[in-house]
């Protein structure tokens, strides 16, 4: 069963087929009340179904989670899996994309391929911000936008960013992923036109403060085209890039 259809509930209250209690009840349809209430009604709501976040998460109640969404015919999308989850639910689901390295799961609720609109560049100062980049590049597979990445274009040589200009500079929009001073932002921020979304990153010496630092630099960037989520927030970059690149196309609904 999908989302909730309230104009059919409200029409049964009317006609009297439908008790009061009952019809509350059911606008308010969850998961398993033991341990969550699942949103079934936020695909209509808000054009996507509620993602689950895997940490701190049991196995039998990640998987129950997972099977409800895909019972209401949602797609399901998961992050911060650990690989003990990754591999458990890999063999529940095989059909469901994982990345190991973005450490996300994404089941769709129909099998094909989806059609995909706009595009976000995904950059990276660093190797090391790969995972979060990752996690936003699945993101935008979940919602169903184009991404490309381009990695290790940090200010440290930026050579390697003015040579890939032309692979970013006509997107919806960018994330910038970038840790020990988080400079990189403000460099891509003062050479394109779009919104630029940054994500400190946890990546540094002592003194970058597990991200502190680089989420300092970006609260303080120069451009006004620079806005900042989160240290480690790929999926919050990913999710609000997303829906950037679907309106400036004219679709307000991922899926």
């Amino acid at each position: 069963m999908g989302g909730v259809d309230f104009k059919k509930l409200l029409e049964e209250v009317r006609d009297g087929k439908l008790d009061v209690a009952t019809a509350l009840q059911q606008a308010g349809q969850v998961g398993e009340p033991i341990y969550a209430h699942l949103d079934l009604d936020r695909k209509r709501r808000c054009g996507f179904p509620e993602v689950i976040l895997a940490e701190g998460k049991t196995l039998p109640w990640l998987e129950g989670l997972v099977s409800r969404l895909a019972e209401a015919s949602q797609d399901c999308f998961a992050t911060r899996l650990s690989a003990e989850q990754m591999e458990a639910l890999g063999k529940k689901f095989p059909a469901a994309l994982i990345d190991s390295t973005a450490r996300t799961f994404l089941l769709r609720a129909q099998s094909g391929s989806v059609e995909k609109t706009g595009t976000v560049a995904i950059l990276t100062a660093g190797t090391g911000d790969l995972p979060v980049a990752r996690e936003a590049l699945a993101t935008l597979e979940a919602l169903g936008v184009n991404g490309k990445l381009i990695p290790d274009v940090g200010v440290a040589g930026l050579h390697r960013l003015l040579s890939q200009q032309e692979a970013f500079i006509h997107a919806d929009a960018i994330v910038v992923a970038a840790g020990m001073d988080g400079a990189l932002p403000s460099v891509v921020g003062g050479l394109v036109s779009c919104p630029v979304i940054a994500v400190p990153t946890s990546i540094g010496y002592g003194a970058s403060f597990h991200g502190l630092a680089a989420l300092m630099t970006m609260l303080n960037a120069c451009p006004a085209n620079v806005v900042v989520v989160n240290i480690d927030a790929g999926f919050k970059a990913g999710f609000a890039a997303a829906l950037i690149a679907r309106q400036s196309h004219g679709k307000k609904n991922p899926v």
